[in-house]
């Protein structure tokens, strides 16, 4: 890794969901470890899989790695974090003002900017604070801080004591003068951040056009505030052993041609190609192997005779019990990069065929639905996206022309400096969810999600939204205040969880289904994408993937999924109409063999 041959003290780690991410970081780290170096591996990601990479139980506090003598690692944990920060914002005030009071501050630090403020507010103390970490040569953030944090932290209303005049006292983190202590502490984090003798940011994505256009997504934004020191791996690229393998052949030119239009602005970064790995990366040895591909090792490690799992159907035989309703709504959710965009629209085809009414829409920043359709139509299908910037334009103009015909200039004016809150992005975004969710009351409508992440912080968001919502504009929209009971209604909103047999899409699939529950939103059924079981495959390397996905499949059949289906790797991507009918068509079992 091209990085590593002069690295910077903090390395941080960020991408798009289902590229590597954590692989590469845990990678990187063992081999500065194995260098000689102390190193401190940090996840801030709320479903952190360090653990499992690594086979050892992390906490919030470095933990030594047994198997690696100089390497430590550690999950910061935003959830606790977040309830910790609003205790320490909340809890000098116990006991001095009235119990409404203290309540109304604990709810206003329930919404999604205070669980990214609190996140930063505990790696800030790694990044920032030089004696926190001052015992290790290296520290390396597995998911680095967003663009969308950052511009959290530039608000002027934050530090300026702007807020301080406002009659209400609160902003969307609440009350803000408890962050002012913490002020110099961010300011060097973000002074650290911008500095590139001291900050390397690793963007990190596949050969896949999506996965390319967020690394460069993320990299003009972080640019934009002052992180250019970066660079670029492309992780999972695909070389054919067997050329007569028309499977791995068509995934070997799919990668080629998305590395050939590679976007413009990550063309001047320095660039680390890692080859795709044989099996799953948990364990140590498998980091130390990252980014090497042994063909005769590949040849010799193939088992012609390995057990395979029976009783596999296909994306067809849900189709029948989807269209039952007659209306409602069907969410693909999952971990970023599983392929929710091409179920969802998929099924919506489908559906659409039948002579059904359907919307389709997503909720996904980086949405690429247009590219699954493929421009095209069906009379009785709507495509949309939810678009961030003209939903939160539409909301802020909403909320200035009822709540701000009232006030004065000044008032007016904090008004518009709240709005301009990164937090009022995802208040409008979740606004328009809402109405999409509604509208499955008279027609079908397929909802392809956020990553995991984000969409489960969209779910819960429904009490701190309708807090939030009214200390703007003192109203409560129907489709809002309908929403958690249509998600929680079986006979409305069919939830599909969609992963890929790998460990951590299955894993983190696990972890939604239970956020799910804990909402009382049970899943309809879990859709596995991408499978190779099916395929006459000969390339030794893909035949390797095929059968350690085996136990993934398994593990959904058996454990995770009272209902599941899959959909078979195609070698033709599954863009356009003629290629999403396809996916739900019977014949499909049968193309395979």
């Amino acid at each position: 890794m091209k990085f590593l041959e002069h690295p910077t003290r903090n390395l941080f780690f960020t991408g798009k969901g289902g590229v590597g991410k954590t692989s590469v970081a845990c990678a990187t780290a063992v081999r500065l470890a194995d260098a000689g170096k102390k190193v401190l591996l940090v996840s801030t990601d709320p479903a952190s899989n360090l653990d499992e990479v690594l086979s050892v139980a992390l906490g919030n506090h470095p933990t030594a790695i047994p198997t690696v003598a100089m390497l430590f690692a550690m999950n910061l944990d935003p959830e606790k974090s977040a309830a910790e920060y609003r205790e320490r914002m909340v809890g000098s005030y116990r006991g001095m003002l009235p119990e409404a009071a203290v309540k109304s501050m604990e709810e206003q630090f329930s919404g999604s900017c205070t669980l990214e403020i609190a996140a930063f507010d505990e790696f800030s103390r790694l990044l920032g604070d030089p004696q926190a970490t001052v015992e290790f040569d290296h520290v390396i953030f597995d998911t680095a801080p967003t663009g969308h944090t950052l511009r959290l932290l530039t608000l002027p209303s934050a530090w300026g004591g702007f807020m301080e005049k406002n009659t209400t006292g609160t902003s969307c983190l609440g009350p803000v003068a408890g962050l002012q202590d913490q002020q110099k502490l961010y300011q060097e984090s973000v002074r650290a951040l911008g500095d590139p003798s001291v900050t390397t940011l690793v963007l990190v994505a596949r050969a896949e056009a999506s996965a390319l256009r967020e690394a460069a997504r993320t990299s003009g934004e972080l640019a934009e505030l002052g992180v250019r020191n970066q660079h670029l791996v492309i992780n999972g690229v695909f070389q054919a052993i067997d050329v007569s393998d028309p499977y791995a052949v068509a995934l070997e030119q799919r990668g080629s041609v998305a590395l050939g239009a590679i976007p413009e602005g990550l063309k001047a970064f320095s660039q680390t190609i890692v080859p795709l790995s044989p099996d799953a990366i948990l364990g140590i040895d498998s980091l130390r192997r990252l980014g090497k591909v042994d063909t005769a090792a590949a040849y010799s490690s193939t088992d012609e005779n390995a057990e395979r799992v029976d009783g596999l159907p296909m994306l067809s035989e849900l189709i029948d019990d989807l269209v039952a309703p007659g209306h409602g709504v069907i969410l693909a959710m999952g971990k970023g990069g599983v392929g929710k965009t091409t179920v969802a629209a998929a099924i919506a085809v489908a559906i659409a065929e039948r002579g059904y009414e359907v919307h389709l829409s997503t909720t996904d920043p980086a949405a690429h639905i247009a590219a699954a359709m493929n421009d095209q139509s069906l009379p009785t299908l709507s495509v949309s996206r939810i678009d961030p910037e003209m939903e939160t334009a539409s909301y802020s103009a909403d909320v200035l022309r009822k709540a701000g015909k009232n006030l004065d200039q000044q008032g007016k004016a904090l008004l518009e400096e709240d709005l301009r809150s990164p937090c009022t992005e995802e208040i409008a975004v979740f606004r328009a969810f809402a109405e999409a969710v509604a509208a499955g009351t008279n027609k079908f409508v397929v909802l392809d999600t956020a990553p995991t992440g984000h969409t489960v912080l969209l779910l819960d968001s429904a009490l701190a939204y309708h807090r939030e919502v009214t200390r703007q504009s003192s109203e409560m929209p129907e489709a809002v205040a309908n929403l958690l009971p249509r998600l929680r209604n079986p006979d409305f909103t069919r939830v599909l969880v969609v992963t890929l047999p790998e460990a951590t899409p299955v894993h983190e699939a696990a972890a939604l289904q239970r956020d799910l529950r804990r909402a009382e939103i049970e899943p309809y059924a879990w859709v596995i994408n991408q499978v190779l079981c099916p395929l006459p495959l000969t390339d030794p390397l893909m035949k390797q993937r095929q059968s350690h996905e085996l136990q993934y499949l398994r593990e959904v059949k058996e454990v995770q999924a009272s209902r599941f289906a899959i959909i078979p790797w195609q070698i033709t991507p599954p863009i356009g109409l003629q290629s999403l009918s396809r996916l739900t068509r019977s014949e499909l079992a049968a193309d395979q063999k």
